[in-house]
């Protein structure tokens, strides 16, 4: 798939402006805080369904407006796409599909994929359990709705779990009953571990060649899960509800869920070292990339679709040999990359100077 048309409307900065993408490279290019960054926000949009920085919708509104809109059209494989988000400061947003509202946000999911990367995506690989889990979560959902479902499903278990055992002062009364909520849990949550591990095991080896591209073979990148697992379903479900009764007396006095899928890793190690506390910066960032740009084929494999690729700021922190080498993977996808400056020679592209939320010039290079 690829990105035909944007519009923005009293979005961030942009009071009204068109993109007009070609189906190659497409290179937004201007100093900071011009709205480089806000552009690409508007694409991932469409992919997750809000923005990547979780902020309420009503702050992507252009500042001291009521409403904005962006709206985006994609050409497919075999048939074209219209998206249109309309966004209020009193109301909540509106989504529409080829001129059809949808009710829920999960509807938007698999319509189009889209991969982001930028510098601080680095908290992929450096920072907590959590960020780990926001990647599997983004990146299952894009392709599976009834991922997304379960997802929220299992908050509302979780959430009434732990007012349980946080609220109930009897503990005799509590453990006549914590069995029915430990029975729902387990079920949905067997639901997610299932489809995180087929992600992993899908991503493994894909993340490992690419890695392996990136480090002319020095590095081998390796990931494995961190929780509760099984073959099939069944024993995930049969693991985690013994452990969920194992576990009463601690979450009794913590008052909250200690084990889980909310409470899972991914284990990711180079050269069998963990990435967390051996590698140096430029290994974690280079891992972190091999990971996203990994996304592109796990999302192509389950949609028959090519994704768009969305780097944003990445060049600067790349040595040359890793730059050329981005660019050449890049090459195999609709790729909008933003640059404060870059030598565009010989490199087929489009490129759409951007100042003040405008584009003032549009140049396509042959």
């Amino acid at each position: 798939m690829e990105i035909t048309k944007l519009k923005l409307f009293n979005f961030r900065n942009y009071i009204e402006e068109n993109f007009d993408f070609s189906d190659g490279l497409n290179i937004l290019v201007g100093k900071n805080a011009q709205g480089k960054t806000n552009a690409l926000e508007a694409v991932l949009y469409f992919a997750i369904g809000k923005s990547f920085k979780n902020i309420k919708d009503k702050e992507l509104i252009y500042f001291g407006k009521e409403n904005g809109n962006i709206k985006i059209e994609v050409k497919k494989k075999y048939s074209k796409l219209k998206i249109d988000s309309y966004l209020f400061q009193k109301e909540k947003k509106s989504i529409k599909i080829n001129s059809i509202p949808i009710k829920k946000i999960g509807e938007l999911f698999t319509h189009f994929n889209a991969v982001y990367f930028a510098p601080d995506e680095l908290r992929l690989v450096k920072e907590t359990p959590q960020d780990r889990r926001r990647f599997m979560d983004i990146d299952i959902s894009q392709t599976s709705k009834v991922y997304f479902y379960n997802l929220g499903q299992y908050e509302k278990v979780l959430a009434n779990r732990n007012k349980l055992l946080k609220d109930c002062k009897n503990k005799q009364e509590l453990e006549n009953t914590i069995d029915i909520w430990n029975r729902q849990l387990a079920l949905i949550a067997s639901n997610i571990i299932l489809y995180r591990l087929r992600f992993l095991n899908a991503l493994s080896p894909i993340a490992q060649k690419i890695h392996g591209y990136l480090t002319d073979n020095q590095e081998n990148l390796s990931l494995s899960y961190t929780g509760e697992t099984g073959e099939s379903k069944e024993e995930i479900y049969n693991n985690l509800l013994k452990k969920l009764e194992e576990n009463f007396e601690k979450d009794y006095a913590l008052g909250y869920t200690s084990i889980g899928p909310h409470r899972d890793d991914i284990k990711i190690k180079i050269n069998d070292k963990d990435v967390k506390l051996y590698a140096s910066q430029g290994q974690q960032r280079t891992c972190a990339l091999s990971l996203k740009l990994s996304e592109l084929e796990i999302m192509e494999n389950a949609s028959g679709e090519k994704p768009v690729l969305l780097l944003d700021d990445v060049l600067s922190e790349l040595d040359e040999t890793r730059k050329r080498k981005l660019l050449e993977f890049a090459k195999n996808y609709q790729t909008i990359l933003t640059t404060n400056e870059f030598n565009f020679e010989n490199l087929e592209c489009t490129i759409f100077k951007i100042e003040n939320g405008k584009v003032i010039q549009k140049i396509h290079k042959k």
